[in-house]
């Protein structure tokens, strides 16, 4: 191990309110990188050994590569901390995942995940509404602002602000694979004025806000979600144990018949039938005897 990793700091800051974002940019920066054979050794020694030490040094090693991916997002109004901070739990989720013996240096495996948690917290808190849930409506919301500047240098518009006009909403739809009235949808999405809950003036005392006008939510209250948020992990744990129980076949047939991601279709019985080679009715079979075990394995988990 070199003597410039040897020095890293064991008491790292973190981005925080109280905390001051430029010392923690700046102590990253210093943190010397890695070469490959002190990469594989590090992700070696905690894949074989679970040496947290060893991960906690390639997490460290690589703060720097998460600062320079959340600067890319800074133009949805977000604070740059909090981008920070989601992009490092990808960061440590892509150490957790990281296989040394593929060739590929940690650098290159770990951008995906950070950039998967930076959206996700995007998507989560952009003027608190869910603007995204299909993977094209996603591609949609994360390229429509670059889209829309390139056009604006084609043409004489203003970068960022200019109105697609109808031939460019088409160009765009084409482009990512969308329908024209989404690429519409979510300009206007991007494009309008956020509103204020709370009256803007204390001296205001004639003003209604709109939270005058929300009732009461009680499926909002903090212990209601968590106790939500809790039961849908829960859910997901038994989902995957009884998945795990199925044989290699009917686990493919569940999969494909009852667990298709959004924006696709679910395969019908004829189509597996033709796959696996037998008839319709012996697929429906085994779907069923399939669905009835789970079934049993959700039930032991009550």
């Amino acid at each position: 191990m070199s003597q410039a990793l040897a020095l890293a700091p064991l008491n790292f800051p973190v981005p925080s309110a109280s905390g001051s974002l430029e010392a923690y940019i700046a102590a990253a920066n210093r943190i010397p990188m890695l070469s490959e054979e002190e990469e594989k050794a590090l992700a070696r020694r905690f894949r074989d050994e679970g040496d947290l030490e060893a991960a906690r040094t390639l997490v460290l090693s690589h703060l720097r590569l998460v600062i320079a991916v959340a600067r890319g997002y800074l133009g949805y109004g977000l604070p740059h901390a909090d981008l920070i901070q989601e992009g490092n739990i990808g960061l440590m989720k892509a150490v957790k995942r990281f296989d040394p013996e593929r060739g590929v240096r940690l650098v290159s495996f770990a951008l995906h995940w950070i950039k998967a948690e930076i959206h996700e917290y995007i998507l989560r808190n952009w003027r608190l509404v869910k603007v995204a849930t299909t993977k094209a409506q996603r591609k949609l919301f994360f390229n429509l602002r670059s889209l829309k500047s390139a056009l604006a240098q084609e043409g004489e518009g203003e970068a960022g602000y200019a109105s697609l006009s109808p031939a460019e909403v088409k160009k765009v739809a084409r482009e990512l694979n969308v329908k024209p009235e989404e690429v519409i949808e979510m300009e206007t999405r991007l494009s309008g004025a956020d509103v204020s809950l709370e009256p803007l003036s204390e001296e205001e005392d004639e003003a209604y806000a709109p939270i005058a006008y929300l009732a009461a939510d009680a499926s909002s209250e903090p212990s209601v979600q968590l106790e939500r948020k809790e039961r849908d992990r829960l859910c997901e744990v038994g989902l995957k144990e009884a998945l795990a129980a199925l044989d290699e076949r009917s686990r493919t047939i569940v999969k494909r018949r009852w667990l298709v991601e959004d924006g696709e279709e679910p395969a019908t019985l004829h189509e597996l039938a033709a796959e696996y080679g037998v008839s319709a009715e012996r697929i429906r079979q085994i779907e069923a005897k399939a669905l009835q075990k789970m079934r049993g394995v959700l039930a032991a988990q009550m």
